[in-house]
């Protein structure tokens, strides 16, 4: 019985575990892949059952050539550590302006001739802004393969890209400006400290603020008539690309309350195409002198027939403002004029003295030194920059002195009523109402959207 037993287990074992034989034909139908069917005709029942039993493992003969196929047709694949072919031709390199870089030291970097470097800046007058460079700018550089400069370009600002290429002729220079939308912007602030810091919170650039002070210089004395809580509105030209804010031009119309007076102003240009701000009613803003020759200037010294002298120590007539400010600052010329003198003027060490038609005259001193072109006999126009602060002469620290005389007798510079100009012509009248009145209804508009936008 165990003898049978033994032959029975044996007969199962045979039946069910394929041979060795079978197992290699197994092994060889996976890796012939494009082997005849009739290779298949010609395995052993047994096989061809063992071949069935292990269906979870083999792939149809007929999917097999087809895979083989399409491995045989597909592109060759690259080895691992093969890098993609890169497409030669011209080249496009970056360089960004450091602190002492010049043209010269950036062709240097980029691998360009020097005699290059002379090509292209003498090709036109035009073609001298690239060596004008500023520290963070981008100079892009085409180059071939050889290393000649095919193409050169910068983008100077939002608005303005310079550029230089190469053509059989030489090097040509070309520039692409675009072209800003303008829209109009209103923004308001109270000032609580200083008029620039004022500004600035609410949305004023530098060069609208000092227009701002420019327009309203007639009125305030912004040196010394600036109070806490004075209060301002600006309507001005903002330029814009797509989304983005790229500048600003004129201020269009403004008002400025000084110590509870209001006072307006409205940009106007008329037929002869001379432009000038107007009160809002066409009565002129411009005088025939402007209050202050410093701008911002604080005032260390008033007119004083009985001043005590800081240098003399002695009573001596202050019959000047001094404006205290730092050496260098701009010196104006108050108003339209002839130079008179400018030189060194006793006490008064650099000098200038203007006179403005037959009854006013000015005087500037302690100068650092004068303006280019400031000579006795040039004229001068109202707001002309003629020299610049300094402490020369009688003088304890810098500062201006600055007199106001009318037919040849001092007077108080503060206190002295200013002849006005003329007011809007009367042929012209409609025409700036008509401009005035629709400017001061949208600053109003816009004062009282924001009003609300901001009690909500």
């Amino acid at each position: 019985m165990a003898a049978s037993g033994i032959a029975a287990a044996l007969s199962i074992f045979l039946l069910v575990i394929p041979t060795t034989d079978v197992e290699a034909k197994k092994t060889f139908v996976q890796l012939e892949l494009q082997a005849p069917e009739s290779a298949l005709d010609q395995a052993s029942e047994q096989e061809l059952d063992a071949l069935v039993s292990d269906t979870v493992t083999l792939t149809k003969p007929l999917d097999i050539a087809k895979q083989a196929t399409q491995t045989a047709t597909a592109a060759p694949l690259l080895p691992a550590d093969a890098a993609p072919a890169v497409a030669t031709g011209p080249q496009w390199h970056s360089l960004t302006v450091n602190s002492g870089d010049t043209l010269s030291v950036l062709f240097e970097k980029a691998g360009v001739g020097v005699s290059t470097l002379h090509e292209v800046i003498n090709s036109s007058p035009e073609a001298k802004r690239f060596t004008r460079l500023n520290v963070g700018q981008v100079l892009e550089l085409q180059t071939a393969e050889s290393g000649e400069l095919l193409a050169m370009r910068s983008k100077l600002n939002d608005l303005e890209t310079i550029r230089i290429d190469h053509s059989d002729e030489g090097y040509s220079f070309s520039k692409d400006v675009i072209e800003p939308e303008v829209s109009e912007r209103y923004v308001q602030g109270t000032i609580d400290s200083s008029l620039f810091l004022a500004a600035q919170r609410a949305g004023l650039n530098h060069n609208l603020t000092m227009q701002m002070a420019s327009i309203f210089g007639y009125d305030v004395d912004f040196a010394r008539d600036i109070r806490k809580g004075d209060h301002f509105e600006v309507l001005f030209e903002e330029l814009r690309v797509g989304d983005k804010t790229v500048g600003s031009k004129n201020i269009l119309a403004a008002r400025f309350v000084n110590r509870g007076k209001t006072f307006t102003a409205v940009r106007y240009t008329d037929q002869n195409n001379f432009t000038s701000y107007y009160r809002a009613d066409g009565t002129s803003m411009r005088k025939a002198f402007i209050r202050t020759p410093v701008d911002f200037a604080r005032i260390s010294s008033r007119f004083n027939p009985g001043r005590l002298h800081p240098v003399l120590n002695r009573i001596r007539a202050h019959k000047g403002v001094d404006y205290a400010a730092s050496t260098g600052t701009p010196i104006k010329a108050t108003g339209d004029g002839r130079v008179v003198s400018a030189g060194r003027k006793g006490g008064y060490g650099n000098a200038v003295v203007i006179q403005h038609g037959q009854k006013y005259q000015t005087l500037y001193g302690h100068m650092s030194r004068f303006a280019r072109g400031i000579t006795a006999g040039t004229h001068v126009t109202q707001g002309q920059v003629i020299g610049y602060v300094g402490m020369t002469g009688l003088a304890t620290g810098p500062h201006l002195h600055y007199e106001f005389r009318v037919d040849g007798r001092h007077v108080d510079p503060l206190g002295v009523k200013l002849p006005v100009a003329d007011p809007i012509p009367q042929r012209e009248r409609t025409a700036f109402l008509g401009i005035s009145n629709k400017l001061m209804a949208s600053m109003d508009q816009n004062r009282t959207t924001q009003i609300a936008a901001l009690e909500q």
